[in-house]
């Protein structure tokens, strides 16, 4: 590897490291909480090394809003999904439960931890509304298809609050394991039997009756 090839490896390890110690910070200490030299004091850097990555605080976090969402749609697009309406929505829930418990820093710092009002930038709006690039769109994508094909009961026709319902479902599941699933007050029963009755139980109330059934 030549001297140009290093410095540029060393330069995204630096990058990354940089945006590590940012998410767990503004995590543990909201985004008012945080400041540049924080995040290189947990680093052990001087903050000038910081700027030389990021201009400010709102780059910095605005960049691990489009890492952290730009990865979990990469997860959706290069999953093995099924084609029937229904059990495509059960594994979406599913791949998005293995998503937030396998990273946990990730998931809180995207989903439980209030972000500061901002204006859409030439990033966001690639992402905003694309299945392919966009977890959310993805989601609601999926849950037109199975109200287009008739898997809902009648009057089960928004697909905006379809899909929040269910984002709603699994983020309980994926929050309180989070939050509280070592705590040894409850003898929690495994994580992928309370995802599946979730999914299932969620599921059985929006579908369609068959005939004859009460």
């Amino acid at each position: 590897m030549g001297v140009k090839e290093r410095r540029e490896r060393e330069k995204l390890e630096t990058r990354d490291k940089i945006l590590d110690a940012a998410r767990e910070l503004f995590v543990t200490e909201g985004y008012e909480g945080v400041s540049m030299r924080r995040v290189a004091d947990k680093i052990e850097y001087s903050p000038t090394a910081i700027y030389v990555h990021f201009a400010d605080k709102n780059e910095l976090f605005r960049e691990l809003c489009h890492r952290d969402y730009a990865r979990l749609a990469e997860v959706f697009q290069s999953s093995a999904i099924s084609n029937d309406p229904i059990e495509r929505l059960k594994q979406i829930g599913a791949i998005y439960i293995d998503f937030g418990t396998h990273n946990p820093n990730h998931y809180k710092f995207m989903f439980m931890t209030p972000h500061p009002p901002h204006e859409l930038d030439d990033t966001d709006r690639e992402m905003v509304g694309n299945p392919e690039k966009d977890a959310y769109a993805f989601l609601k994508w999926a849950v037109q298809q199975a109200i287009d094909a008739g898997c809902f009961r009648e009057e089960v026709r928004d697909a905006e609050l379809v899909s929040q319902t269910l984002w709603a479902s699994v983020h309980g599941v994926i929050s309180l394991q989070i939050a509280k699933g070592s705590d040894v007050w409850v003898e929690w029963s495994p994580l992928r039997a309370r995802a599946e009755m979730m999914l299932d139980v969620t599921m059985r109330g929006l579908l369609r009756r068959a005939e004859g059934e009460k």
